[in-house]
């Protein structure tokens, strides 16, 4: 267990990542503005290896980062922009690129993954532009080129009723959706979470899909038994899906063969 006032870490954390190339662990800080990674045995009282925080860095409320240990870059996402940070960035440093913008589509924009493979970087977005007649806010997933800077027009964008990727303004809890990839084999993959448990749902796209498409594979529904979902993670190895549900206190897992 990572604890203490030397780790730095805030009240809350809704991202962690870990790099297996580097044996790193990358958390953001929303409260401090700051993105924190830890070797990979920290344990108790330590303090981070490397801060990014600073007014250089335009870091304002990041919570959900990525790492990308192949072109070694540090992924942040802004309520309205991608910061991108060298990996071994420490202090009070500028970033590498900034997707900001009309044009990006990134108003809310949430956890975020990276593809090295296929070079591109996955958003999850919870306010796109919509249709006439469309309720509440529509979410879904935006879909860059890796290297994208600037005012950059996604390369793709998921989202429609076919998706069953929603954000209905109302009730208690706002839609989070948080994101893996999967660079082997090309998938996206995408938790649900809404206060409506037969919302919640696992869905899986390809890296090539765009549009109002429906997911190539879901779990959901009552024998799924998930209730309100948060977290992702793939174990290859053992074809295996793991999310984290909040409402069961639980992490699940799932044999997921045809995925891997």
């Amino acid at each position: 267990m990572i604890e203490g006032q030397a780790t730095r870490l805030g009240r809350t954390t809704h991202d962690i990542r870990y790099d297996a190339v580097h044996d790193e662990i990358l958390v953001g800080n929303a409260y401090a503005q700051a993105l924190l990674t830890f070797r990979g045995g920290a344990s108790g009282d330590e303090p981070p290896v490397r801060i990014i925080q600073g007014p250089k860095t335009q870091l304002l409320q990041t919570e959900r980062a990525e790492v990308d240990p192949v072109h070694d870059e540090i992924f942040a996402s802004e309520d309205g922009a991608i910061l991108v940070f060298s990996r071994t960035a420490n202090g009070d440093v500028a970033p590498l690129r900034i997707i900001r913008g009309p044009d990006t589509l990134l108003k809310m924009a949430r956890a975020l993954a990276v593809d090295p493979v296929h070079n591109l970087l996955v958003v999850s977005v919870n306010e796109l532009p919509k249709t006439d007649g469309e309720p509440g806010r529509k979410a879904g997933l935006v879909i860059f080129n890796r290297t994208d800077n600037g005012n950059a027009k996604p390369r793709a964008v998921i989202a429609g009723p076919n998706t069953g990727i929603t954000n209905i303004q109302g009730g208690t809890f706002s839609h989070i959706n948080m994101v893996q990839t999967y660079p082997a084999g090309g998938w996206i993959v995408l938790t649900h979470s809404a206060d409506e448990p037969e919302q919640n749902f696992v869905g899986i796209w390809s890296v090539r899909d765009n549009g109002d498409v429906a997911p190539r594979w879901k779990i959901g529904g009552p024998k799924s038994t998930l209730k309100r979902l948060r977290g992702v993670a793939l174990n290859p190895k053992h074809k295996e899906l793991i999310v984290e549900d909040t409402w069961l206190n639980a992490v699940l897992t799932y044999s997921f063969p045809e995925m891997f």
